[in-house]
């Protein structure tokens, strides 16, 4: 029996190894098959096919491994990175192989104004290069048409037309529901415009909210109006926007047809016809489809036109999204995620300057300033630090620009919103409906506090009120010392209130205008280098072998990355009607945050004016940042 149990083990052991061994060779096998995976075919000359199915985005949200198994991934809203498109542009300008662009607008939903500047600057260098951008969609919105008046051509369906609306829109008041329902939200902030507490507070915005979030809408408007100006001169949209809902009752009138009349848009035809343009500029795809331009697909000529480099000159690390506490995946802003990477890289020693890209609306004080100190750390190594602004550097995000020795944004940037606040829902007017009660001992008076049930005692109301004040004074010192400000200066001008770049500018946040690619030649000009032959290295999380793996070999893996030729037609109609649920969803979101987030944040409302619905720019639901962990 011993012989038998031993033969026994000895059998089981083998097949363990076995079985180890097969599997050790099957992931194997799949990652070599993975990189040994040719470079994208570039066709050898066309037209660069610029399909925006989706949202620009500075950093695509990373879609997690079990999403990418379960096939959730697919559901995901598209995003496209804003640099591809830019670095596509950009190299179309001098590339003998594209001989047009060809501009499909019909799936896009949207962009911040600062990323609709960078492309359009793109756009221009496209045509200033002497090559034709041809542009289509169904239907024009403000961001998509921004974009089309860059265009050599733009083009509209004859069942189309274009819809201006201009930024601004409704946001969502609780405090009705909320007496309602007997909940009592109590609210400690710093900052007259820190308005982000009133939906909990108010039934409709205060006049100092009204004030500050007519100024953004305003600015913002006329930044837009002046984009048009530049890329369309001859265009009336200031009489098209006028005259649009009384002109288009007029007996035989169209949207498609008033918009041409208007000098908006220079064609009106199919996407067929849109096409056989394109034949006529870079040739047909084949004989079997005379009606298909030789398209250079946007996602082959980005891979062909890599600019990240191992050992680059100047590093680029990006900032986006929601910053929080812990590691975060791309599109939101870990704190244990990026300053661990700027620290690794430095300790590397390659780098000779460094780019700190911020698209945020802050989060996180706590995250915010682990950033900030591995900045000042690379700072200390006297290397050059300069802070790129794209459409939202605000809150946190303006918190992580103050360690650059140079901040450049867009006119357009959302910028600023210093302030504070903390909001404690309680139930206490819930639990006397129902007839519910609570009593309990303490030991403190801090015992048990905050009380979810009575609201905070005395104490800890003066004890969160002095931790917001504390915050607020760290936020305006750093403020001070790196703007160069006195605290009473940056005390009158943050109060909690936001500004676009050409405000804040002129306030001294800001030192100068600029996009992603004007940061980059300041920082090799700080370093000593020449901005023309530096070399880039984006610092970016590290992905696993399982997602490297599920990145190259299922479909929704790399957001933006692939065309997708099944997108909806966006008429004028359908992106009207879609902004009411999503911004009822926002809404819903909104409120779920606060009631499960910490008790301390900072919020910027405005923020949420330039967060793209359906094609353009409208207030919505605010977005919820955490702040601190403090009193959670």
């Amino acid at each position: 029996m011993n012989i038998i149990r031993w033969v026994w083990r000895i059998l089981m052991g083998v097949k363990n190894i076995l079985v180890l061994l097969f599997l050790l060779l099957f992931f194997g096998t799949l990652y070599a098959m993975l990189h040994a995976i040719p470079s994208p075919v570039v066709p050898s000359a066309g037209a660069l096919l610029v399909e925006l199915n989706g949202t620009i985005v500075e950093q695509p949200a990373a879609a997690s491994p079990a999403a990418l198994l379960s096939g959730t991934a697919d559901g995901m809203a598209q995003e496209i990175r804003l640099r591809d498109v830019v670095l596509a542009l950009k190299a179309a300008a001098t590339d003998p192989r594209v001989k047009a662009v060809a501009l499909d607008l019909d799936g896009f939903l949207g962009a911040q104004p600062a990323a609709l500047a960078e492309i359009t600057t793109a756009l221009d260098s496209v045509r200033g290069a002497g090559k034709p951008v041809i542009a289509f969609a169904t239907g024009y919105a403000d961001d998509s048409y921004r974009l089309a008046a860059h265009a050599s051509e733009s083009w509209v369906d004859p069942m189309g037309g274009v819809v201006i609306t201009g930024p601004g829109g409704q946001q969502l008041y609780y405090r009705g529901l909320m007496d309602k329902l007997g909940i009592e939200a109590r609210v400690f902030r710093v900052g007259t415009y820190k308005a982000a507490v009133e939906p909990f507070t108010r039934t409709e915005a205060s006049p100092e909210a009204k004030q500050a979030a007519q100024a953004m809408v305003d600015g913002l408007w006329q930044n837009w109006l002046g984009a048009i100006h530049t890329g369309r001169p001859k265009a009336r949209v200031p009489d098209y926007v006028r005259d649009l809902a009384t002109v288009v009752r007029t007996p035989g009138s169209d949207m498609a047809t008033l918009a041409r009349r208007y000098q908006l848009i220079d064609r009106i035809g199919t996407r067929t016809e849109w096409n056989r343009r394109l034949v006529e500029l870079a040739g047909a795809q084949d004989d079997a489809h005379p009606d298909q331009f030789k398209a250079i697909e946007l996602a082959n000529w980005v891979a062909a036109n890599n600019e990240t480099h191992d050992h680059g000159e100047i590093g680029i690390v990006t900032v986006a999204g929601n910053i929080v506490d812990g590691e975060a995946r791309p599109g939101t802003a870990g704190g244990d995620t990026i300053a661990p990477m700027i620290r690794e890289a430095i300790a590397k020693g390659h780098l000779k300057a460094l780019v700190v890209r911020i698209d945020s609306p802050g989060g996180s004080v706590l995250a915010s300033e682990q950033i900030r100190r591995a900045v000042i750390e690379a700072k200390e190594q006297k290397i050059p630090i300069i802070a790129s602004m794209g459409g939202v550097a605000a809150s946190g995000g303006y918190w992580v620009a103050t360690a650059a020795d140079q901040i450049i944004a867009d006119p357009g940037t959302i910028t600023g919103s210093i302030g504070v606040f903390g909001i404690f829902p309680t139930f206490e007017g819930a639990m006397a409906k129902l007839g519910l009660h609570a009593d309990g001992v303490k030991t403190t008076p801090l015992s048990g506090e905050p009380d979810l049930y009575h609201g905070p005692s005395p104490e800890m109301a003066a004890i969160i009120q002095t931790g917001v004040e504390d915050i607020y004074r760290r936020f305006i010192g750093l403020v001070s010392q790196s703007r160069h400000l006195t605290p009473s200066r940056v005390d009158q001008i943050a109060q909690g209130r936001v500004w676009t770049g050409a405000s804040a500018r002129q306030l001294g946040l800001v030192d100068r205008f600029g996009t992603l690619d004007d940061a980059i030649a300041a920082a090799a000009t700080a370093a000593k280098l020449d901005p023309k032959t530096v070399q880039l290295n984006f610092i970016q999380p590290h992905r696993s072998f399982i997602e490297d793996l599920l990145a190259g070999t299922l479909p929704g893996a790399e957001q933006g990355a692939r065309v997708n030729r099944t997108a909806a037609r966006n008429d004028p109609w359908t992106r009207l009607a879609r902004r009411p649920s999503m911004l009822l969803a926002r809404a819903t979101q909104d409120a779920q945050l606060v009631l499960n987030g910490p008790a301390m944040q900072v919020r910027c409302l405005e923020c949420a004016m330039i967060t793209p619905v359906g094609g353009t720019t409208m207030a919505s639901g605010a977005m919820l940042l955490s702040l601190s962990q403090l009193a959670r």
